[in-house]
């Protein structure tokens, strides 16, 4: 049995306003690709498939017609869950198009598929959380937990009983979950896993956008799946085995996302499997479809030059230029003139730690009024909030810095 295991496409998604479309139609096709050269059997993809909960049209027809090519008219299961990212409901909306395909989409933990034969395969068991396939002459078990946000796991799991059981920590409930959902594993098939959660100890990067403030939605590695022969895991950027004792893997973003990707390779995982044998896994490296760059100038005339010798590449350029003063406006748009997709021009000033530390300030700020957007959002099902709201608690931040400046 082939698996290939695949997350976080954030399709949708932009580069601070520079869109990303056409990078992401090259995923899409490359991904096709990699499935039909290596034949293989089945595609599971581990949330976050839109960067937002309410995409772009151009993002939804992305994703449609890639999932249906993929699935070949029913000749290939494939398998989605939703990530943090995703709108359950605005993803699960389409179930009645594509069920017919063989294609599940799951959005919340008690979610399941729907039972069938298929032109390639058929699913056999479908209940919350657990799925079985028959491919070929294989019986594969899938136990799969969508992003499990405390607010789902509260309306999924309400027939909790005992109160030591609903004081439970994040990480211990969510390990409870998967032991229960692995009574349905047999030593004869092959046993899976597949979920959207942040483990401990997982690398990440600064297009994570951090939901899980003060570490209450982490995940302890001794809370996964331990009979699970391959864990299929979305939710961090950067590929990764993030446990070698429970078999789980990070297959990461398909694309750099942010500026401190820029040196990270992007892949999918495919894992070839039998009962009761450890998995062969191995990463498929992906193309990179418009690199990002870092130019580091010692003055504004290196940093023309550098714009003159890459002005026909197809790349997102930052600069990191160093100066006395600021840099003109006039200077600004030559290079911008010269490069396309120039995203940052940061003077770095020489000799002066205020304006250092100022800008520190302004970094942090910025990250404060970005967890709280978040936070907002992950609380009250994707809405954005109120524009007074967003600049009240902005007011009582720079009142904070007032503060500590006076004292």
């Amino acid at each position: 049995m082939r698996i290939l295991h695949t997350s976080d496409w954030h399709l949708g998604k932009t580069l601070e306003g520079h869109d990303r479309h056409d990078e992401q139609v090259g995923f899409c096709d490359n991904l096709i690709d990699i499935v039909e050269e290596n034949q293989v059997d089945l595609v599971l993809v581990a949330g976050d498939i839109y960067d937002s909960y309410n995409p772009p049209s151009s993002a939804e027809t992305l994703f449609y017609r890639t999932i249906e090519r993929l699935a070949k008219g029913g000749k290939r299961p494939v398998f989605i869950i939703a990530g943090n990212h995703d709108n359950p409901d605005r993803l699960e909306s389409v179930k009645p198009l594509v069920e017919g395909l063989g294609i599940t989409i799951l959005g919340y933990p008690k979610s399941q598929a729907r039972r069938g034969s298929y032109r390639g395969f058929s699913i056999e068991e479908a209940q919350p959380g657990f799925t079985k396939l028959a491919i070929g002459g294989q019986k594969i078990n899938i136990i799969s937990l969508p992003y499990p946000n405390e607010k789902r796991l509260n309306d999924a799991f309400e027939e909790v009983g005992e109160i030591n059981e609903m004081q439970e920590t994040y990480t211990k409930r969510i390990g409870r979950i998967f032991k229960d959902l692995e009574d349905h594993y047999r030593d004869d098939e092959i046993n899976i896993a597949l979920s959207h959660i942040f483990v401990v100890g997982s690398a990440i990067s600064d297009s994570e956008r951090r939901i899980e403030l003060g570490g209450s939605l982490l995940v302890e590695k001794t809370d996964l799946p331990a009979r699970s022969q391959y864990t299929a895991l979305g939710h961090i950027h950067k590929p990764q085995r993030i446990s070698k004792e429970y078999r789980a893997f990070y297959s990461g973003s398909p694309i750099q996302y942010s500026k401190n990707e820029r040196s990270s390779s992007k892949s999918v995982y495919l894992v070839d499997l039998e009962p009761g044998q450890e998995p062969d896994v191995n990463q498929v490296l992906l193309d990179n479809y418009r690199p990002i760059c870092l130019f580091r100038a010692k003055n504004i005339d290196q940093a023309m030059e550098i714009c003159e010798e890459r002005s026909g590449h197809d790349i997102f350029a930052y600069f990191e230029i160093e100066t006395k003063d600021s840099i003109d406006l006039e200077a600004i748009r030559k290079m911008k003139k010269l490069m396309k997709n120039i995203i940052e021009i940061k003077p770095i000033l020489k000799g002066s730690q205020d304006l250092v530390k100022r800008e520190i300030v302004d970094i942090s700020k910025a990250s404060i009024s970005q967890y709280f957007l978040d936070f907002y959002r992950e609380e009250n099902g994707g809405m954005d909030p109120r524009q007074d709201l967003i600049d009240l608690f902005n007011k009582l931040i720079s009142k904070e810095d007032v503060d500590y400046e006076t004292n």
